[in-house]
């Protein structure tokens, strides 16, 4: 069974940091590239970043480039989100999501076939 569970969000203040944790079990974690997503209210789910099998190779939204930071630990089965500068609009439902269809990342949310239930992460004004 296939489980990808994330952790790290919580309420903080405009800008602040947080790290965002996804851990995975029931998949070949090195075998599958890993991004984070995020779905505001009233607003479709887009792409934040995406990581390549073994880690070298990353895709941004422009609207996080230079503030998050996505990182893996194959060791650990695990993919983070590091995001520093945060602001009201970052407010949104965080979910990470598994594609086992290429080595490299990739934006497109179809190509993911496992999906978490997804962190709430709230920054104030």
């Amino acid at each position: 069974q296939v489980q990808l569970v994330e952790s790290g969000g919580g309420l903080v203040q405009a800008g602040a940091s947080l790290r965002l944790s996804c851990a995975a079990s029931g998949i070949t974690f090195s075998r599958y590239s890993m991004a984070w997503f995020r779905q505001a209210p009233g607003k479709e789910r887009d792409i934040l970043a995406a990581i390549g099998w073994s880690g070298d190779r990353t895709y941004y939204a422009d609207s996080v480039k230079g503030r998050f930071t996505i990182s893996r630990d194959n060791a650990k089965n695990t993919v983070y989100l590091q995001m520093n500068s945060l602001k009201p609009e970052d407010t949104a439902v965080y979910y990470c999501a598994a594609c086992y269809l290429y080595p490299t990342p990739t934006p497109r949310e179809y190509d993911y076939a496992y999906w978490g239930q997804g962190t709430q992460v709230t920054v104030s004004s």
